[in-house]
């Protein structure tokens, strides 16, 4: 009996110190950024997207997990000034064309599996939602003292964003969009 006690003590300790070595570091999206870039036949646009909301998991010094919101209505053209297709392109963007920001008015990130390669860098797994449709995706992370990047690589066509996609039309010559876009995220906490 008492070594049945002494065993049920030591699960429950090991239980408690499992559970509380996990921390949740809150983003602090006032430090943290997104920098999306897209591609077609005559050049590229870039800009900026807000992060909603972010948490990274630790389990000590190792990241466990990651859930992050996006602000689809923040999308901002930022290579192109007022008065010279900056508003266009803006509104293009938010439309039912590309992201439909009026019905979904946010995208998500749910880190599913992490494994380590070293010195803070990891490949992560994840389901990213858009439109409300989600896909997985993986990608690469690096995480330094109170800061990680990552650069994903998007395919729209995946999240029913067909608008110039060469994939889908024909005859749209330099109007043809690239299926990918890439997201740089600066994180910090």
């Amino acid at each position: 009996m008492r070594n049945l006690k002494t065993i049920a003590v030591a699960l429950v300790t090991l239980v408690t110190f499992t559970a509380n070595a996990q921390e949740t570091k809150k983003i602090d999206v006032s430090k943290s950024g997104i920098v999306w870039t897209g591609k077609k036949v005559t050049g590229s646009h870039s800009g900026t997207i807000g992060l909603q909301s972010g948490a990274l998991v630790f389990d000590g010094k190792v990241l466990k997990g990651g859930t992050f919101t996006v602000d689809m209505t923040s999308i901002n053209t930022t290579d192109l000034k007022p008065g010279q297709g900056k508003e266009s392109l803006d509104g293009h963007l938010k439309a039912e064309d590309f992201f439909g920001v009026e019905k979904h008015k946010t995208a998500n990130l749910v880190f599913k599996t992490i494994s380590g390669k070293g010195n803070g860098l990891y490949t992560v797994t994840a389901d990213l939602t858009i439109k409300s449709i989600t896909k997985s995706i993986t990608f690469d992370i690096t995480v330094k003292g109170n800061t990680a990047t990552t650069t994903l690589k998007v395919d729209r066509t995946k999240y029913d964003i067909k608008y110039g996609s060469g994939s889908f039309f024909s005859d749209l010559g330099d109007k043809t969009i690239s299926d990918e876009f890439e997201l740089k995220v600066n994180l910090a906490w």
